[in-house]
């Protein structure tokens, strides 16, 4: 479409304003600059009229206009021709004024309608199919999109961000708005109404495919094998149906992407969990690309721990985590994990950052890009200004809370995009098997499960070091498993930690196809390895164990990152 050469009314003057809407923020401002600024002629639906009438404003009941009431609960109001003809009649157009005239349609200048709350009320857990329905809004989206339709003449108003930048152009154009930004506000105007139907497709279709997928296990003969039939049900019923519209809004253009030569920008879906979309810069430069994948994995990481935990992340692995009984140890720890790679780094917390830690994280000669936790003390946010003019500082505020279970993860690839749950399966050792000769002790447990969770963080092939709760060395992304072994070795050696190998634990994000890997490990002073388990060769490597008193756990789940 070349918008250069779409015919333009250039500067269109507004005399009439509709104005309807659920959230009345800034409404009453806004109408009051409209009519007595301007002298525009206010028209209204129900609660907003009321409320516009309260503060002393002249307004028109749209019954006055429509020569109906409204009626159905609310539910019919809007939808007439005297409400549409005057948003849709082209002004230049000698046909449609002598249609307006013969009708005695007037024209309306300016919408102003947010839609009814059926977001918000789909997110509380205690919404009702029949309160959902209820606010499926039908009027607001057709005079949204009846008014962009006309944009030439007709100023569409959905959001009270809007409400200023209105205000400016009619104040500098005495009582005018250009074209340019009437289609703007069009724009706007139809990725609200976009996003809204998404969002009501979504939920019907996940209520409805929920409520399939019941009744099909309720149907189902128990002890039997899930059949290909039996995992559809399950998927739809999770959320993964026939058809998906996610409804993301931007939150910010990025500098760049993974590169300078590519363009990007982060799109956030509401409701999220706190996390890197949730959380308030506090501190330091704009974002990147990158700064984002870090600190996502950064933040999903420690979240992991109830115990004080922090993480320095460098290109989405961990570099450095621990656990320890006050958060200023974790993070010395999770530092000292590899001073090397940390430079430069993201690190996260799982508590709010008191001015002990501050302390800790500002020592020495560092430099972090990224520091992200849910909250910071006053004096703990002031130490680490001061430390860094550059360094961007996240909060996200509380990290506890369950997680939604049809939260879904979207990667794109090219024509199409793959879409999983994500992976949120902890440590239970209730599930895990003890396979060799030796249990482990209670300290070994404890490690076990700190290096599984960790694993669970680290890039396939992931093999990974610890003890005492810290991060000693770990294999990422690597080819083969005893590739990703050797590496995590050779990290624990290089960084200072070859006193802490005899008697570590480690982890293995999938099985060992072979005894190779597990036996790089033993001879490295590893006594206590988890992993899934299930391989064919299996047993090679249990008798491996055996044959050294090492203690081999199977956990049954697999934990690929890709």
């Amino acid at each position: 479409m070349n918008v250069a050469a779409m015919p333009e009314l250039t500067l269109v003057p507004v005399k009439r304003a509709l104005l309807s809407v659920s959230d009345k923020t800034g409404i009453v401002d806004f109408a009051t600059a409209l009519q007595r600024e301007f002298q525009i002629e206010l028209v209204s639906t129900g609660g907003t009229a009321k409320v516009l009438r309260d503060a002393g404003l002249i307004v028109r009941d749209i019954a006055e206009l429509t020569g109906f009431p409204e009626m159905m609960d609310g539910r019919v109001k809007t939808l007439h021709p005297n409400v549409h003809g005057g948003f849709l009649a082209l002004r230049d157009n000698p046909t449609h004024i002598a249609a307006m005239q013969q009708h005695h349609i007037q024209p309306i200048d300016l919408v102003c309608v947010n839609l009814y709350p059926f977001e918000a009320t789909v997110a509380q857990p205690d919404a009702t199919f029949a309160e959902a329905v209820e606010n499926i809004d039908i009027g607001g989206p057709a005079m949204i999109r009846s008014a962009a339709k006309n944009h030439r003449s007709v100023v569409v108003v959905t959001d009270p961000f809007q409400y200023g930048k209105v205000l400016k152009h009619l104040r500098a154009n005495g009582g005018q708005t250009p074209y340019p930004f009437r289609l703007d506000l069009a724009m706007w105007a139809y990725t609200r109404t976009a996003q809204y139907d998404a969002a009501i497709s979504t939920y019907i279709a996940m209520t409805y495919f929920t409520q399939r997928a019941k009744d099909h296990a309720a149907a189902r003969v128990p002890g039997t094998a899930d059949t290909d039939e039996d995992v559809l049900y399950i998927a739809d019923a999770m959320g993964l149906t026939p058809a998906l519209t996610p409804v993301l809004r931007r939150k910010e253009v990025l500098r760049y992407g993974e590169n300078p030569l590519q363009l990007a920008a982060f799109y956030t879906a509401s409701p999220a969990r706190p996390g890197i979309a949730t959380a308030k810069q506090l501190h330091g430069k704009a974002l990147s690309y990158i700064n984002i994948l870090d600190a996502d994995a950064a933040i999903e990481l420690v979240r992991e721990f109830s115990a004080p935990a922090a993480a320095v992340i460098k290109h989405t692995n961990p570099c450095g985590c621990a656990t320890a009984g006050a958060l200023p140890d974790a993070f010395d720890l999770a530092y000292a994990g590899d001073p090397l790679a940390a430079f430069g780094g993201i690190v996260a917390l799982n508590r709010e950052v008191d001015e002990a830690t501050a302390a800790r994280i500002i020592a020495g000669k560092r430099f972090l890009e990224v520091l992200i936790a849910p909250a910071y003390s006053a004096a703990a946010l002031a130490m680490l200004q001061e430390r860094w003019k550059d360094c961007r500082i996240l909060a996200t505020g509380d990290l506890a809370g369950q997680q939604d279970p049809r939260e879904l993860h979207y990667r794109s690839v090219t024509g199409g995009m793959l879409v999983q749950q994500p992976d949120r399966a902890g440590f239970d050792r209730a599930s895990c098997r003890v396979t060799s000769l030796r249990k482990p002790t209670d300290a070994e447990w404890s490690d076990l499960a700190f290096i599984w969770l960790v694993t669970k963080h680290v890039k396939s092939n992931a093999v990974a070091i610890a003890s005492g709760g810290q991060l000693l060395g770990a294999g990422a992304g690597q080819m083969s498993r005893p590739m990703s072994a050797r590496i995590a070795i050779e990290l624990a050696q290089k960084n200072g930690h070859t006193a802490k190998l005899p008697g570590s634990a480690a982890g293995s994000d999938a099985f060992f196809p072979f005894p190779d890997a597990p036996e790089l490990l033993i001879a490295a002073g590893v006594r206590a390895i988890i992993h899934p388990g299930g391989s064919k060769k299996d047993q090679e490597t249990i008798d491996l164990c055996n044959r050294h008193g090492v203690t081999l756990v199977a956990t049954g789940q697999r934990h690929f990152a890709h």
